[in-house]
């Protein structure tokens, strides 16, 4: 598998557009229209980033109980009823 990116646009590729094809087909299209890139500027263009607002922001505990982002009134403690299930 190779990278290449487009140098020209044409009816349905824009300039700057990489694909990542076969070695045979990146052999037919790398000339005039196309050039090998390396395969790092294909995972940059393809990966999505997440917006600076998002990931600056601390992360909080959240409470299961909570329904809607509302505050619970009552603190998280999980508690466990002991039964004696027939036991003696």
């Amino acid at each position: 598998m190779k990278c290449i990116k487009a140098l020209r646009a044409s009816k349905n590729i824009e300039v700057g557009e990489i694909k990542r094809v076969d070695d045979k087909t990146a052999d037919n299209m790398v000339g005039l229209s196309w050039a090998y890139v390396p395969k790092s500027e294909w995972k940059l263009a393809t990966r999505k980033s997440k917006p600076k607002e998002e990931s600056e922001e601390p992360k909080k505990k959240s409470n299961p109980k909570q329904m809607d982002g509302q505050p619970s009134t009552e603190p998280f403690v999980k508690t466990r009823k002991k039964t004696n299930n027939g036991k003696r």
